[in-house]
């Protein structure tokens, strides 16, 4: 089963902290759980958060600090903080108007490894694009989604960066809607120099409600993960 949870406005530590405990609860009782006949076994559910942060930027573990292209009395200047963290992938900016997903998931749950669990995220991110009457896809050498990939205006759309252990994730993606695009020009987003971002404010050329984004993001996620459930218990 699949919790949904809407953290709302919340310091990217602290949200960084819950993410850690409730990993930790899962990894820890799936060692427990190994240890005991079936029978036995208590499962802890799947957790999929979404939350929004105040400025901040943030480092994965094969990022450069110098994508950051600010000092510290700049950030203080833009009220933003900035943190190394330990999942995959480069630079990215979470601030005010963009969800940010953390699904804390059992991937065995759903028979998949970590790159199908990546290409699920982006899936879900399209499929969402796509009933909003956008056209957007992946891009080869890249993670995330994008549109336009491939053209000299290549945007990228949605962040990911994910980290697992025992196949429980977290971390998960940053997906701009209607996100102050300045904060980006302060970084080189996701390690690029030559990539823009947009969000889906700028794309549709309207401010847009939150809560119906992430009501319908919720929904699509939820299901598109059930359905990979359901294949595998066929």
């Amino acid at each position: 089963m699949i919790i949904y949870h809407d953290l709302g406005n919340m310091d990217f530590k602290e949200a960084w902290d819950y993410q850690v405990k409730v990993f930790s609860e899962r990894v820890e009782n799936k060692l427990e759980n190994r240890k005991k006949p079936d029978n036995e076994s208590n499962y802890l559910e799947d957790l999929l958060l979404f939350v929004e942060h105040p400025h901040v930027y943030t480092l994965g573990k094969s990022g450069k600090d110098d994508n950051l292209l600010i000092n510290d009395k700049f950030l203080d200047k833009i009220n933003a903080t900035y943190y190394h963290i330990d999942r995959g992938g480069d630079i990215t900016y979470h601030g005010p108007g963009q969800i940010v997903g953390y699904p804390v998931f059992d991937l065995d749950h759903f028979g998949i490894h970590l790159k199908q669990y990546v290409h699920a995220i982006e899936e879900c991110i399209i499929i969402f694009l796509d009933e909003a009457g956008i056209m957007a896809s992946r891009m080869e050498g890249a993670t995330g989604v994008w549109i336009e990939p491939g053209k000299p205006n290549a945007r990228k759309i949605c962040a990911i960066g994910v980290k697992a252990s025992r196949f429980i994730t977290m971390h998960g993606f940053a997906f701009n809607i209607n996100t102050d695009l300045k904060y980006f020009n302060y970084i080189n987003p996701c390690g690029f120099t030559d990539k823009g971002v947009t969000s889906l404010q700028k794309e549709l050329g309207y401010r847009q409600d939150m809560d119906a984004v992430k009501n319908s993001l919720k929904e699509i996620f939820i299901n598109y993960f059930y359905n990979i459930k359901s294949e595998i218990v066929k």
